[in-house]
């Protein structure tokens, strides 16, 4: 069955980050996830999941200055030291936490440079992060991301991602599959997900259009679950979605899923 995380970042935008923990313990989730967790203290946040018994699934890597538009370093030539700091930060987050999996951003395409010197610099990044977190045994993904919510974004389909991994060697690396940013981007969901689950350690969901809730768009959720659980994914799925209303009204898609030991 299924293993629900809920996103905190998205999730109860109703009350303070902090509470949030609280509120995903009352709606049965057994894990969770969000996209940064360096605004708050390491051990503010480590009592949080223990108060509540929650499991720190995964976050991301520091994505350069995010309130000016970046969205990732790993792809920006001249931001090694930057990246490789920010690597080492992530992994002390991550440490304190007992996050499982840690999340690289590429980040936007840098106008101007060469192709090959972009290319370059990720690959090199990613290599070094790579055996920065097989050292310390935490999960390694990367996310294509798709270039309508977010332009310019260095990768956003998921055989680009793939091959950018096959570059990187023989390393634990792994993809982050985003349900709504892939059916953005490309669809053949089920397919792609049989055909790559070998190599997915993460998934994501949100409905499609708006990025809500399942149940909420196009996208056969239902159908997709059993299809992850036949290819026999044992990782986590974060609930990364903008709810349409209430967040605890619209978790009427979660009901089955309650109460069976999968969050």
């Amino acid at each position: 069955m299924p293993r629900f995380a809920a996103n905190l970042s998205m999730l109860w935008p109703e009350v303070d980050f902090l509470d949030r923990f609280e509120r995903a313990e009352a709606a049965g989730f057994a894990g969770v996830e969000y996209l940064f967790p360096y605004a708050y203290e390491a051990d503010v946040l480590a009592d949080r999941l223990a108060r509540h018994s929650l499991v720190q699934v995964l976050h991301n890597m520091p994505p350069g200055d995010w309130e000016k538009g970046e969205r990732g370093i790993a792809c920006l030539p001249g931001r090694e030291g930057e990246f490789q700091d920010g690597v080492g930060r992530a992994l002390d987050y991550a440490r304190a936490l007992g996050t499982s999996a840690l999340n690289c951003l590429a980040g936007l395409t840098p106008p101007g440079v060469p192709a090959e010197r972009v290319h370059a610099t990720l690959v090199a990044n990613l290599k070094f992060a790579a055996a920065e977190l097989k050292k310390a045994g935490i999960t390694f993904v990367v996310e294509p991301i798709n270039s309508r919510d977010m332009p310019g974004f260095h990768l956003n389909r998921s055989a680009q991602t793939l091959a950018v991994l096959d570059e990187v060697g023989p390393h634990d690396i792994f993809l982050q599959y985003d349900i709504y940013h892939m059916q953005v981007m490309e669809g053949d969901l089920t397919p792609t997900l049989r055909k790559h689950m070998d190599r997915i350690r993460h998934i994501q969901i949100a409905d499609t259009p708006g990025r809500h809730e399942p149940g909420t768009g196009e996208i056969n959720y239902p159908f997709l679950f059993e299809a992850i659980d036949a290819a026999g994914y044992a990782g986590w799925i974060g609930c990364e979605y903008r709810p349409r209303g209430d967040t605890d009204a619209g978790l009427a898609w979660h009901a089955p899923y309650r109460g069976r030991g999968v969050g």
